[in-house]
């Protein structure tokens, strides 16, 4: 029930990613029934028609509450308990689900996710871990929207988390972690910034050191090639909606100088958040995706492979061994 395009969108991605999964896979939609079954039945009676064979594999969850995206996250997941959000999240906690997809509220996602899933033991906050494309390989950047005010030893935690989840997901050895500050200078950066670096630097990861927002285009640095880059919740999001605005930019002003609009959106295409589907909530014990609130059926459908992903890889319990034994809370 949650996004700007809901119910159509998640509807529409649950039958798409059905089409491109195994049979063993099934989709639960959680909302108001009748709105959801009627939205479903549309779509396999039209356009979809010839996914009708996949209604099988879907089962729809009765939840009679909506969270929108103005609610307080502590109001919504406190008086809203017969939500959408809510219900889905219970099931996972029940064991009658593996995974959580939503494009709701943010705010409402995180506080349910770590109310409802828990937290590992040791970890303050979870934090949202998105995958930015680069001119090498991808990054993985954290915290890219959770918390917006972090401690140092906060940062250290969401190094760790990204560092799982790029061996994990991304299958890279030893990631390389970088800090992102305004300079490469381990004196360079706010106080807490200044005193993450030194804790990194003793936290037992491939720490490269601070890294700058250029280094984050390049996939690089000039000490070598970037993994993870780690930041606070506020710079994170500011430079994932600054990177979401890049391809539309440069899309608009090269159609307008005469270039093949098609062959370019073919070019900017790793650029578009519909591809990356969702980000992990890292740190709660289970899976809960986080999609962008304007997540069309096709992100959605790639936000369901997200999860798929990361419950084939246990990506939770890979992160709960690795901190119990790293000391997490240092």
């Amino acid at each position: 029930m949650g996004g700007d395009h809901a119910p159509r969108a998640p509807v529409a991605g649950a039958l798409l990613a059905l089409a491109e999964l195994g049979t063993a896979h099934v989709v639960q939609l959680v909302g108001r029934t009748a709105v959801v079954t009627g939205q479903l039945d549309a779509l396999l009676s039209d356009e979809l028609a010839r996914l009708a064979p996949l209604r099988t594999r879907i089962e729809v969850v009765e939840a009679p509450d909506v969270i929108s995206m103005s609610d307080k996250p502590s109001v919504a997941v406190r008086g809203k308990l017969q939500s959408s959000m809510v219900i889905g999240l219970r099931l996972q906690a029940d064991g009658r689900s593996d995974a959580f997809v939503s494009a709701g509220n943010t705010g409402a996602q995180m506080a349910a996710s770590k109310d409802i899933l828990s937290m590992h033991p040791g970890l303050r906050r979870p934090a949202i871990c998105t995958v930015f494309p680069t001119a090498r390989e991808s990054v993985v950047v954290v915290d890219s929207g959770a918390n917006v005010d972090c401690s140092a030893e906060e940062l250290v935690q969401f190094a760790r988390l990204g560092a799982v989840y790029a061996e994990d997901i991304l299958g890279r050895e030893q990631p390389s972690v970088g800090l992102l500050s305004i300079g490469e200078e381990a004196e360079k950066g706010n106080k807490v910034v200044k005193e993450a670096h030194q804790l990194l630097r003793c936290a037992g990861l491939n720490f490269q050191g601070n890294v700058e927002g250029r280094d984050v285009l390049a996939g690089t640095s000039d000490r070598g090639p970037i993994d993870v880059v780690v930041c606070d919740g506020f710079v994170g999001n500011v430079l994932l909606k600054f990177y979401e605005a890049v391809a539309p930019m440069m899309l608009a002003m090269l159609v307008a100088n005469g270039y093949d609009g098609d062959a370019l959106r073919t070019v900017f295409a790793p650029l578009d958040y519909s591809e990356r589907g969702g980000a992990p909530l890292l740190g709660v014990r289970g899976v809960s995706i986080i999609s962008h609130g304007k997540s069309s059926a096709q992100a959605i459908k790639n936000a369901i492979k997200v999860a798929l992903r990361a419950v084939e890889t246990h990506l939770s319990e890979h992160i709960g061994r690795r901190l119990s034994g790293s000391g997490a809370s240092a």
